[in-house]
């Protein structure tokens, strides 16, 4: 096909000569250390991986320093992970500790493999979204300085992903972590009848409600909130302008568990929640940081061998889960929506100890 502008290039150009002579065919992989993967092919060539974590916003100086690293250890190539972690690939061992070496002088962490915490996937927050509850950076930044040495070093019983999301439109992966930090909101939004008439076209406000909360008001040209329908997703602000929904004073961050991607020993599972409001106290989020630890930390004590920390939930009882960290169980945690019947335990074996 010739070629064209429309559309992603085509990756398999950019692959390395290694993975594109053996694609399809590796005959396994294994983790050297902490941050090192070894795949071989069925032809018996080897790759090598180096993985470090990123920020995910990175300035353009970051990422040219990140290339000069590539160019220099691994004739150019590198990538990035769906969680923002970068990959080093290297053909040659021999340049595996050079290459930690000039990553660690550069203060970037290694790690990331096997049972640890992977680097946290993200949304935008504050720096670039219109709807966020929470940042996006910031707490990600103080959460993963506290588990610092859960990312170099492989020491939980699996795999944690940790996840964040400043909206519960959830640009992030907060549906299927092990560990989803959601910001909310509390408040509905409030239209502002001296504008929305000059700002919103008003059918397209109504349509973009998920839960028929917004209609319209003809008569005075605006539109009025239905608040007990409301599920404060910020969708309406995004059409509409004059209809914020940001509040300072009540905006916070909710924690849910258990989720996951992996078919592995047990099938997907979505989140739950757990913390339904922390506060937002920047620039370091101590609330957060330590509902997060105190999780990450009970679940290391307790879980078994290769158990992902929503399977650990199940086996043992959600009961046992809130006793275990100290969580309260309020209200908050039962889901009152429309057809949350189908989710609801019917049976009476509750067994809080």
């Amino acid at each position: 096909m010739p070629p064209t502008d429309i559309g992603p290039p085509d990756y398999k150009t950019m692959l390395h000569p290694v993975i594109k002579s053996n694609y399809g065919k590796w005959r396994y992989h294994e983790i050297l250390k902490p941050g090192v993967l070894k795949h071989v092919a069925e032809s018996g060539e080897a790759i090598y991986t180096v993985r470090a974590g990123s920020p995910r916003l990175l300035s353009t100086d970051r990422i040219r320093e990140i290339c000069d690293i590539a160019d220099k250890y691994c004739d150019g190539y590198l990538r990035f992970t769906s969680r923002n972690n970068i990959e080093f690939l290297l053909d040659d061992p021999r340049k595996i500790d050079s290459l930690i070496d000039e990553l660690e002088t550069k203060n970037y962490p290694i790690g990331g493999t096997g049972h640890s915490i992977s680097n946290v996937v993200h949304t935008q927050g504050w720096v670039h979204c219109h709807t966020p509850a929470t940042d996006a950076s910031g707490p990600v930044k103080a959460v993963m300085d506290e588990l610092y040495d859960y990312f170099t070093e492989m020491k939980l019983p699996a795999h944690v992903r940790i996840a964040l999301a400043c909206c519960l439109n959830m640009c992030g992966a907060v549906h299927c972590s092990d560990i989803a930090i959601l910001g909310i909101h509390r408040t509905v939004p409030k239209p502002d009848n001296s504008l929305v008439p000059n700002l919103c076209e008003i059918p397209t406000t109504v349509a973009s409600c998920p839960t028929g909360a917004v209609r319209g008001d003809m008569k005075n040209k605006t539109v009025i909130v239905d608040e007990d329908k409301c599920m404060y997703c910020g969708n309406c602000y995004t059409v509409c302008p004059a209809m914020p929904i940001a509040d300072p004073s009540n905006d916070g961050i909710s924690i849910w568990v258990g989720g996951k991607v992996s078919n592995a020993r047990s099938a997907p599972m979505f989140s739950k929640l757990v913390i339904p409001y922390l506060p937002n106290n920047p620039p370091r989020w101590p609330e957060v940081v330590q509902a997060v630890k105190n999780i990450v930390e009970v679940y290391a004590a307790n879980a078994r061998k290769h158990e992902r920390l929503g399977e650990w939930i199940e086996r043992v009882g959600w009961e046992r889960f809130f006793t275990l960290t100290g969580i309260p169980f309020t209200d908050k945690h039962i889901d009152d929506f429309d057809m949350a019947i189908e989710t609801f335990r019917t049976s009476a074996q509750f067994k809080w100890r």
